[in-house]
């Protein structure tokens, strides 16, 4: 065990009431604002020492989910465990976490240490342990030096570090993130980004973290909840999210999706390849999410970097034609707008490297559109998005 776990200590094994494994359980967790529902029968499970992602868009529930774990909300209805033990008669102060905001929080009149080293102090920690503890705190989060400053002295990158050793440094069973990158640039974000799963891998604490941001959540997580109108959607970790999306909802909320209606070319179980004959004249293949019959409405989504492109019809499987409509080279990857016969536009995606790039196209010029029927996913013209199984939900 490195010196900075060992410091921050290891959380207590979940007693026979809790999931063995399990830092936070939600079980069927209703929260209701008047008549509004923010959760609707929530079950979920994150494990212990995970980085454990909230996802979805503003008003899906995250925010209330992540509330409802620091003991700033209560549940309406349902049961909320912290390493096994029941959490509705446990204040928020006295609860095994701590929360980093997104607006830092930090105390303006205070130096960077005494902003760390707060916690402690309230516990009447010994002032020779405090120091220990910043100083390790520092370190961990590469802001060894800065311990004098005050937080208008910093970056607003540095600023956030300083917020996460304040919250470490208590020693929480989970952490509780709330959309800490949004106040940040794209670069900035970026190396945060990295930062945290780096202090995350460090300390192997618990992290719970809420955003919005796609791309984010499958950057940082080892696993994600995508949600909506306070109900899951799917739980997985990035690549089953984005390669095995359990519904419609979730391939279309995450990444960048090409939609085509049309209607099936015959009956197809759930798994299985099936044509749909599409809307201005063609056929594609994808995989039927649910069972399927001939001539039935279908919407059937591809993801733009599984487009292959060609200037001759290919000999596998259908292809659709088009025209080149633009072509944006956008440093490590080029997006290339194809326009269909009836007017519609897609794209398609390719990384710049050899033998993969877009350069033999022109705008204007025909091409031919193919992918994978495994690349590709047919669903119900009028298919909702249905949340996951409460078993799906739970440690596989």
């Amino acid at each position: 065990m490195n010196a900075v776990a060992s410091m921050l200590g290891r959380p207590a094994a979940a007693t026979s009431s809790g999931e063995p494994g399990a830092a936070v359980e939600l079980r069927g967790v209703t929260k209701t604002f008047g008549a509004a529902v923010a959760l609707d029968d929530l079950s979920l499970t994150i494990r212990k020492g995970e980085f454990f992602s909230l996802l979805g868009a503003s008003g899906c529930g995250k925010t209330t989910t992540l509330n409802l774990i620091g003991g700033f909300e209560s549940a309406t209805r349902g049961t909320l465990l912290i390493d096994g033990r029941p959490m509705q008669d446990i204040p928020a102060h006295a609860r095994p976490v701590n929360t980093v905001f997104q607006s830092y929080a930090l105390f303006p009149h205070m130096s960077v240490a005494e902003n760390v080293e707060f916690g402690l102090r309230m516990k009447k920690v010994p002032l020779h342990e405090r120091r220990a503890a910043v100083g390790e705190m520092l370190r961990l989060v590469s802001l060894e030096g800065y311990g004098a400053r005050r937080p208008n002295q910093l970056s607003g990158g540095q600023r956030q570090r300083v917020a996460l050793a304040r919250a470490l440094i208590n020693r929480p069973s989970v952490l509780l993130l709330d959309e800490p990158l949004g106040a940040l640039d794209l670069k900035l974000r970026k190396l945060m980004q990295t930062e945290l799963t780096r202090i995350q891998r460090q300390v192997g604490i618990t992290f719970v973290y809420v955003t919005h941001d796609q791309e984010e959540a499958l950057a940082m997580s080892d696993r994600i909840a995508v949600m909506d109108h306070g109900r899951l959607l799917q739980v997985g970790t990035p690549s089953e999210i984005y390669d095995r999306p359990a519904n419609r909802g979730v391939m279309e909320f995450i990444g960048t999706v090409n939609a085509f209606r049309g209607r099936c070319a015959s009956d197809a179980a759930a798994g299985a390849v099936v044509g749909v004959d599409v809307e201005g004249g063609g056929t594609v293949e994808g995989i039927a999410n649910q069972a399927l019959k001939t001539g039935a409405p279908a919407t059937l989504l591809v993801r733009p970097e599984r487009i292959r492109l060609a200037a001759q019809p290919v000999d596998s499987g259908p292809a659709l034609r088009g025209a080149v409509a633009k072509i944006a080279h956008l440093g490590f990857v080029t997006h290339c707008t194809v326009r269909l016969p009836d007017g519609r536009d897609l794209l398609a995606f390719r990384l710049n490297v050899e033998g993969s790039r877009f350069d033999s196209l022109r705008e204007g010029q025909a091409v031919f559109l193919s992918w994978q029927a495994s690349d590709a996913h047919v669903f119900p013209a009028d298919a909702q998005t249905q949340p996951i199984e409460a078993p799906q939900a739970a440690l596989r």
